[in-house]
């Protein structure tokens, strides 16, 4: 735990008892702070094991702060009841990741910190980074938006380099956080109904890497370009990164080889990391070469580290072979973008998509149609998609993911392909037959040992 003392004495309001929002109310406990905690949601207010406060009837006036959990509306489609009354008595509002950033100004503020974020390809790169450094024998805290809330990492320390994965909307919660380099991948529309407009979306993601010691920018959308060419007009070094040969960029990939600007060799063969498939992976690799060597990695401790590196759960992770058929489970793709990227990497699919759909459906994947065998459609975006589909690809109604995974395995045995894979990327949120992305992804990983174990 990294113990908040900067709130020392001072009364905090928190709304939001998820996992961040608990491990929040215990760091401002742990370190002093007069926290008032609560939660719409009786179920949430059952899970605090310290005392709670009714905010709805709370003197805001006597607050130093609301510390707000990134999954409550900050400002759109419309703010939160606690953000309204906040403002109202002028008490800034802030998340978890602006308090372990002041911990870090006032504790060690040359600790290492590297921060990550973007719309697709954020967690594997993160993952990669912490595996790639740990390899190196670095000591490293890996959190934030992936797995493990920040403030249940271990304090700043300048023997140690945090990775963290930050969202838009904890970045959004964070006006003093300042990376020692800090990563912007890509840029597609994403969360729009919480921001509003593309443009506010891609601004927040900006504020990351404007404020980096060092900015690792991706080069290839039109927002990103924008993004680097800003930052890098008021003074900030840039690197740019790319998945393929660019004039501009500083790192990029050409047929699954990384080269840096300049240099007539490549550095590293990508084949060597068998977890990274496909040209997304390029880009996240060379992110994380460039961020290792930021901060002092070998290149032979980085080649080793993307050659060992096991992949990261839910995102295009092989779970099983049954006969000559690939079972990927690639429950992470929670939009028609990220479910492109395994779409690409693979042929002869039996893919299930499906779930709460997003805007834009998967109209943008038509040009991948031809690599799809037959789709197996569940969840609530069933009609859309399959009107989407048409006549272009075969397609099953299936209701229910154990459904879908038997009848894809089933065409999948029977098909004439050498290497057919059934394909779990749903280009859609969970939220309509499952908790999380996570919870799917283990519901499909259930569904493949069952059919393993017959």
């Amino acid at each position: 735990m990294t113990p908040v003392s900067t709130f020392k004495d001072k009364r905090v309001a928190l709304f939001g008892l998820g996992g961040s929002g608990l491990s929040t109310a215990r760091a401002l406990i742990s370190g002093g702070a007069q926290v008032a905690a609560w939660d719409d949601g009786a179920a949430s207010r059952a899970k605090a094991d310290f005392p709670l406060v009714d905010l709805t009837h709370a003197d805001w006036s006597a607050f130093s702060a609301l510390v707000l959990s990134p999954g409550v509306p900050f400002t759109h489609p419309k703010p939160h009841w606690t953000v309204e009354r906040a403002r109202a008595a002028g008490v800034e509002v802030i998340g978890d990741i602006e308090l372990f950033a002041r911990e870090r100004a006032a504790r060690a503020p040359h600790a290492p910190l590297i921060a990550i974020t973007g719309t697709n390809g954020k967690s594997t790169t993160t993952a990669l980074i912490a595996h790639i450094l740990r390899e190196a024998g670095r000591d490293v805290a890996l959190g934030g938006n992936i797995g493990v809330p920040v403030l249940d990492l271990p304090p700043p320390s300048e023997d140690r380099i945090h990775v963290i994965e930050c969202s838009t909307f904890q970045i959004d919660l964070a006006p003093s956080l300042k990376p020692s380099v800090g990563l912007l991948i890509n840029l597609t529309p994403d969360h729009l109904d919480r921001h509003g407009s593309m443009e506010k979306y891609a601004a927040i993601k900006e504020r990351l890497v404007a404020a980096s010691d060092l900015a690792l920018v991706g080069l290839d959308d039109e927002y990103c370009r924008a993004v680097a060419a800003r930052v890098q007009l008021r003074g900030r070094r840039v690197v740019g990164v790319s998945a393929a040969r660019s004039a501009q960029a500083d790192v990029f990939v050409e047929v699954r080889r990384l080269f840096v600007k300049g240099g007539a060799a490549s550095l590293i063969d990508l084949r060597i990391a068998p977890n990274l498939r496909g040209a997304h992976n390029g880009q996240n690799a060379a992110f994380a070469f460039a961020a290792a060597r930021a901060v002092g990695v070998s290149l032979e401790d980085i080649q080793s580290g993307l050659a060992s590196f096991p992949g990261l759960a839910h995102r295009m992770e092989l779970v099983a072979r049954i006969g000559a058929t690939l079972f990927v489970n690639d429950s992470k793709a929670t939009n028609a973008d990220a479910a492109e990227k395994a779409l690409a990497s693979y042929h002869d699919i039996f893919w299930i998509l499906g779930g709460k759909a997003k805007e834009g459906g998967v109209e943008p994947l038509r040009p991948l149609f031809p690599r799809i065998r037959k789709a197996y459609l569940i969840g609530a975006a069933t009609q859309d998609f399959a009107a989407s589909l048409g006549q272009a690809v075969p397609h099953e109604r299936c209701g229910t993911l154990d459904k879908a995974v038997a009848a894809a395995a089933r065409d999948a045995a029977a098909c004439d392909a050498n290497e057919p894979v059934v394909l779990l990327s749903p280009a859609c949120a969970s939220y309509d037959q499952f908790a999380n992305f996570e919870a799917r992804g283990d519901a499909f990983r259930l569904a493949v040992a069952q059919l393993k174990g017959t």
